[in-house]
């Protein structure tokens, strides 16, 4: 219950943040940051349907889950090139500060990415229904809550990890960089 508590709030805050990306769409010419904007919300809806197919709100499909995951894996492969210097601020939600922290973001979307082609392989193979192998049991593998990893926790292999699991660090680590590298919609 208390995983799809913290997804739930995860998925609110990634699809509200989202809605609310058409408000700031650039002008007519910048296309860099609208493409961004498409980007991100091809990933919300990506991550909304495999976390729907989990919570079962949708019908598992093995074909959409992996459409979902591939989604996730190739937006995710793109991310740090959509953030060209001179496309942070306004108009966009892009903080300036992801250029003075240009190592830590590109770090997190590294990391993203390793997750997400996790996902995407195991996809790959997806059986016809939601297995246990693919959900999240136990404790957090990260060495902490879903809420945030222990300092100096061992970084377990994504191979290794079940399909629900890396959903969920996916979400924890996009809920990190908007929280730190996106500014606040009023």
């Amino acid at each position: 219950m208390r995983s799809r508590v913290i997804l739930g709030a995860a998925l609110l805050a990634l699809a509200g943040a989202l809605i609310l990306a058409p408000s700031l769409a650039a002008g007519p010419g910048d296309p860099i940051v609208a493409a961004r904007q498409a980007s991100m919300k091809e990933m919300a809806a990506a991550a909304r349907a495999i976390a729907e197919m989990f919570d079962g709100k949708r019908a598992y499909e093995p074909a959409a889950f992996k459409a979902a995951a591939d989604t996730l894996s190739a937006r995710v492969a793109a991310l740090t090139g959509e953030f060209p210097r001179g496309t942070l601020g306004a108009p966009s939600a892009a903080k300036p500060e992801i250029d003075q922290a240009r190592q830590e973001f590109e770090a997190l979307a590294r990391h993203i990415g390793r997750l997400a082609d996790a996902l995407a392989i195991k996809a790959q193979n997806a059986p016809p229904g939601i297995t246990a192998d693919m959900r999240m049991t136990g404790p957090p593998m990260d060495g902490g809550s879903l809420l945030g990893k222990r300092p100096g926790a061992a970084e377990a292999d994504p191979a290794d990890m079940p399909a629900e699991h890396l959903l969920h660090l996916i979400l924890q680590d996009c809920a990190s960089c908007h929280a730190k590298f996106r500014r606040k919609v009023e």
